[in-house]
């Protein structure tokens, strides 16, 4: 049975059940897998495999045991009910279109995916489990409609106030039942912290049931590589891959790295940022310096302190390994607009602010390098939910979708909090005992 350690204790080893519910050790580290699964064998013949195969063949090899075959399948055909378009937008570059999940994001797959398995592994506790989420945009709605009305688990949602798109808001903070939304009075960093702080508090974990639903959950992390293998398996030359991922707190590239040491052969890494550029300064230097977050109109992707740092130094020992694997670059905020702009006068193609990002990057790659390579950049957010940037810069109404349209006209429940841990903490004890 695979086993589960902290990157800060290697020798702890949890199951994959404990380290879901828990989300994060102890000693502020993240949970790691005892080895990587070897999925060369998945490799063979994957062009005639469904997603949902994939998602199943690799899922298994990580939670071995733990669930068997039909609850598996139950919570892959459960959670995976959207597909995977590669869109090729010019020659040998292609976008991974990873919106068409319920709340038009890519976190859709993380979030649903781990709302079934959690569901299957409170169904028999008799507390109540409560997931805390810290949210830059896209992981709030994705978390809070992947687990809305699930039996047995709670979801308090942070968000920085004013700091995400008013669509984001609406997806975010218009729930009810089981899912609750705290605009809090600071940054995603500020968020991030109550949440962190929240699980090393040992007063508050010895009178509620805490876990996360981040991408600082390993069982938020595993599902996002199912997608690269199956945008793999789309593909239809032999050139060397390069995949370009908009960079925020670094946990969608991280399934790509597990991806490759999985076996998937993907040349090239570019963690492509806005202008939080603690990663692409850290490449440069080789110094890991976290700074305070800036607003940008790319919002799901300002961080300054990614979390999933930890794990990609965990996998890669040596410095200079992860900088053959890896680039880095930042890109502002004029020249995401103009991408955006200039791929819909030249392509055809419609793209968010943070796919704007991504391609800005894999072109850099593209333009350092001398041998052809096919690049994909993942698509991680639909135009619509960035209408209010978008669309003045090009001067037409984008589209909504019926899913987007339902929530617009919905009141907004969030309650709202000052960045205080003494604050936050009080109201949990209050609310969630």
């Amino acid at each position: 049975m695979m086993k589960y350690y902290s990157t800060r204790n290697k020798s702890t080893k949890i199951t994959f059940r404990e380290a879901t519910l828990k989300g994060m050790p102890d000693d502020n580290g993240l949970y790691m897998p005892e080895y990587i699964p070897n999925k060369i064998n998945l490799l063979k013949g994957i062009d005639s495999l469904s997603f949902q195969d994939i998602a199943f063949n690799i899922a298994n090899s990580f939670i071995n045991k733990e669930l068997n075959n039909s609850q598996l399948e139950d919570v892959i055909n459960s959670a995976i009910t959207f597909d995977v378009p590669l869109v090729e937008i010019k020659k040998n570059s292609y976008i991974l279109e990873l919106f068409h999940g319920p709340t038009l994001a890519f976190k859709d797959f993380g979030a649903c995916f781990m709302a079934r398995i959690m569901e299957k592994f409170v169904k028999d506790n008799d507390k109540h489990l409560n997931i805390l989420v810290a949210t830059s945009g896209d992981t709030g709605s994705a978390v809070a409609n992947g687990f809305y009305d699930v039996k047995g688990i709670n979801v308090i949602i942070l968000y920085p106030s004013k700091k995400v798109s008013a669509i984001q808001e609406k997806q975010i903070a218009t729930l009810d039942k089981n899912i609750t939304a705290l605009e809090v009075d600071g940054t995603f960093d500020d968020c991030q912290n109550l949440v962190k702080k929240a699980f090393l508090d040992q007063n508050l974990n010895s009178k509620i049931l805490l876990s996360s639903a981040n991408s600082i959950n390993i069982s938020r992390l595993i599902p996002q590589s199912f997608y690269y293998f199956y945008a793999y398996s789309q593909l239809t030359d032999d050139l060397p891959v390069a995949v370009s991922v908009p960079s925020g707190n670094f946990g969608n590239l991280t399934a790509g790295i597990l991806s490759k040491f999985m076996g998937l052969p993907i040349k090239h890494f570019i963690a492509s940022t806005n202008a939080n550029d603690t990663v692409p300064n850290f490449l440069l230097t080789g110094d890991f310096n976290p700074k305070p977050s800036v607003q940008t109109i790319s919002n799901a992707m300002d961080v300054g302190n990614p979390s999933n740092m930890k794990r990609i130094l965990d996998i890669y020992d040596n410095f200079q390994m992860l900088k053959e694997d890896v680039s880095s670059w930042s890109f502002s905020d004029n020249e995401t607009k103009n991408k955006i702009v200039e791929t819909l006068n030249d392509n055809k193609y419609l793209l968010d602010p943070h796919g704007a990002v991504g391609l800005l990057g894999l072109n850099k790659f593209i333009t350092n390098k001398k041998d052809d390579i096919t690049g994909i950049v993942l698509g991680t957010a639909h135009p619509a939910k960035f209408s209010d940037i978008i669309e003045p810069l090009i001067g037409d109404e984008i589209e909504i979708p019926n899913r987007l349209k339902r929530i617009l006209d919905k009141d907004k429940r969030a309650i709202y909090m000052k960045n205080s841990f003494d604050d936050f903490s009080d109201y949990l004890l209050t609310n969630f005992k």
